[in-house]
């Protein structure tokens, strides 16, 4: 399903997500609708805008994951803003895309939420990036929280690999690497994977480049 104010790049985006195999089954002009529809149409995944009128995409995702958790959430934003990220996250969004990038790099990021992963466009892992560099860095060996397997395994995630990629990069089945995912939301207070980074990179753990 779509989510955009402007009917041009509603449209584009349809015909180029037709083009790339999936079936749109939905538009809304705002957030409000964004909401309805989505109750109504149950998609898999939702590439929503950030800024629309009557209600913004952030708060209609966190009103659609409320009541549809197991539906996806592609946030595309104008600008990469480590604040709209921020807030993006605690809504329940899945991916965040800025609205320069390519129409492969969105049905990418649609497919990777699709089967649980998560995506960032480099700008909006660079805006991430400045936020944390300015907080301090654990350096004690007795501040480790997660292992040094955990950490090799979330650091890769941070790099944007799937959880098969993963598994091949440590010579690890993907079972290992899901049990290890398991463990670090435990230990991070994490919902899914980009809490987990994000708490991660805030702590000095993984890191952007």
């Amino acid at each position: 399903m779509l989510a955009d104010d402007h009917r041009m790049l509603r449209e584009g985006l349809r015909r180029s997500m037709v083009d790339q195999g999936f079936d749109v089954v939905g538009e809304a002009r705002d957030g409000d609708e964004a909401v309805r529809l989505a109750e109504e149409l149950k998609p898999d995944v939702i590439l929503m805008d950030v800024t629309m009128p009557e209600m913004d995409g952030v708060e209609a995702t966190r009103q659609i994951k409320e009541a549809l958790p197991d539906t996806r959430v592609v946030m595309l934003t104008m600008h990469a803003d480590q604040e709209v990220l921020a807030s993006a996250i605690r809504a329940g969004a899945s991916g965040y895309l800025v609205k320069d990038c390519s129409t492969e790099e969105i049905a990418s990021a649609v497919r990777m939420a699709a089967s649980g992963e998560t995506a960032l466009s480099p700008q909006l892992a660079a805006s991430m990036l400045d936020e944390v560099r300015r907080m301090d860095q654990p350096t004690s060996e007795d501040e480790r929280v997660i292992t040094r397997r955990e950490e090799e395994v979330l650091q890769l995630i941070a790099d944007g690999c799937s959880t098969p990629e993963v598994a091949e990069r440590l010579f690890i089945s993907q079972k290992t690497v899901k049990n290890h995912l398991a463990s670090i939301y435990q230990k991070l207070d994490a919902r899914d994977r980009t809490q987990a980074v994000l708490q991660a990179v805030r702590m000095g753990i993984v890191h952007l480049d």
